[in-house]
């Protein structure tokens, strides 16, 4: 009777994680349908050299301009300085957390840690307009919005992202060998950034793109900081505003209609394409790392 229940209990269990996963893949392939099916012809009527290569975004004017290399640039200026931010600070902070921290010291800086994520990006936003955006505009000039309050904001809301997986990679190095560099006489320092780190690299690296896919998505802090402004490649410059693909889909889906939406919906394809890209070579690396 026992050994019944538990097979009925064994066979309910596999169901439930199969719909699961069942669920999650229709997610996903209903998700590329979508982005497919309204974004493609869009990209095909303004046409795909025109939609990626045109800097010219102005589909109020007559005749439309439907150009998204300004905001492409954009993201890729704004997801670089805060890679450049947050990557070297939460790889050190992964590091001291791992392996420097004092207990007493670790039982606050964790959970504080772990409280950067779960803050929303509106209060990341209102935390940059009021806090980074002044500090920019009175010390470095200009009107505060721009690459760089923007990078500052991701930076610090990628943190999280790296630290907690850095810090479990680092971790999980068997301590063999840290023991074993240890006894041939190098210090702790250079047992750590020669041995362990390079034994944590999977680990390290996907932190990192996780990271960066975060950076590359968000939406409600950048488009409060970051100015909103379609510039022109020649004067893109780090204290100036900028607009990235995912604030423009913000900004104007409310009131856009036919091929103006269509080509929102399209920007949504190109930046489904860089996260793909991204996840990607999160997997080449976990498949090199594994054969070495």
């Amino acid at each position: 009777m026992q050994s019944t229940k538990a097979n009925y209990s064994e066979k309910l269990m596999q169901a439930v994680f199969y719909l699961s996963a069942l669920i999650s893949i229709i997610a996903v392939i209903a998700i590329c349908l979508f982005l497919l099916l309204r974004g493609i012809p869009a990209i095909g009527e303004i046409g795909i050299m025109e939609f990626i290569l045109n800097e010219k975004w102005k589909p109020t004017d007559y005749p439309p301009s439907y150009g998204i290399l300004s905001m492409i640039v954009g993201s890729t200026y704004v997801t670089a300085g805060a890679i450049a931010i947050g990557v070297p600070i939460g790889l050190m902070c992964a590091v001291f957390l791992a392996k420097f921290c004092p207990d007493t010291v670790y039982k606050i800086a964790k959970p504080a840690v772990n409280l950067l994520a779960g803050i929303p990006s509106i209060v990341y936003g209102f935390f940059g307009m009021e806090v980074i955006v002044p500090f920019l505009r009175e010390n470095f000039g200009g009107n505060g919005f721009s690459i760089l309050s923007s990078s500052i904001i991701l930076g610090i809301m990628i943190l999280p992202t790296i630290i907690s997986i850095s810090e479990s990679s680092i971790r999980s190095v068997p301590l063999s060998y840290e023991e074993g560099s240890l006894g041939l006489g190098a210090t702790k320092e250079e047992t750590v950034f020669k041995i362990v780190l390079p034994a944590a690299k999977s680990g390290v690296f996907t932190s990192i793109i996780l990271g960066i896919g975060r950076a590359v998505g968000e939406t409600m802090a950048v488009v409060m900081v970051a100015g909103n402004a379609v510039m022109p490649l020649d004067k893109i410059k780090l204290l100036k505003p900028i607009r990235t693909l995912t604030t423009n889909i913000v900004t104007e889906m409310s009131y856009a209609s036919g091929l103006h939406e269509e080509s929102l919906i399209a920007t949504g394809v190109v930046l489904f394409v860089f996260i793909i890209i991204l996840n990607t070579a999160l997997s080449l690396i976990k498949t090199r790392d594994a054969k070495n």
